[in-house]
């Protein structure tokens, strides 16, 4: 049997479109690790207010206490000595900065846990997910139920006529659609 004496850091990504359950999976990890008396610190972008300005919260309410944060590097003035996992939602908000200070962390013994878009409203590539992914050692790609048709859906419907990649919205401003049936609206 191997035994590993050092402490080993990885990244997790959970990706999927809107209403996927990836908050929901990311709070699942979050308490299990808190069950298994792990130190766990969670943060979201400051532009995410839709349900809570502290919280991250979930489509279904679920929720977990969060630090809202402007820029990603400022994970490294919260750490704590007995941190151990660090957990980031909404991820496709923060610059690109993102995936070098997840690897940093990562290296230094950290399970990084990231949750994110991996596409935008018109099914493209959203943010630094895909880097994200490609460097991490777990990916979860949920999929939705698309609101049209009830096939699996892994794209994003904006459903509201507004320019600019960002949009903070929830289902006022958004469906989860199939390949099928989504439609870029410009």
């Amino acid at each position: 049997m191997n035994i590993i004496n050092q402490k080993t850091g990885w990244i997790e990504v959970i990706c999927g479109s809107m209403f996927s359950g990836k908050t929901e999976e990311l709070i699942r990890r979050i308490r299990r690790a808190e069950y298994a008396r792990q130190k766990v610190i969670v943060f979201k972008p400051v532009i995410d207010d839709r349900y809570d300005e502290n919280n991250i919260v979930s489509h279904s309410n679920m929720q977990a206490p969060s630090i809202p944060i402007s820029e990603v590097s400022e994970i490294y003035t919260h750490l704590q000595e007995d941190t151990q996992i660090i957990a980031i939602d909404e991820a496709q908000f923060f610059d690109e900065s993102i995936v070098g200070i997840c690897n940093d962390l990562a290296d230094q013994g950290y399970r990084v846990i990231v949750a994110g878009l991996d596409q935008d409203y018109k099914g493209t590539p959203f943010g630094s997910i895909p880097q994200l992914l490609a460097i991490a050692e777990y990916v979860t790609k949920n999929l939705a139920i698309c609101m049209k048709c009830g096939n699996p859906a892994n794209r994003t419907q904006r459903t509201v006529h507004q320019d600019g990649q960002i949009l903070v919205g929830s289902t006022e401003s958004y469906e989860a659609r199939c390949r099928n049936c989504h439609e870029v609206l410009d």
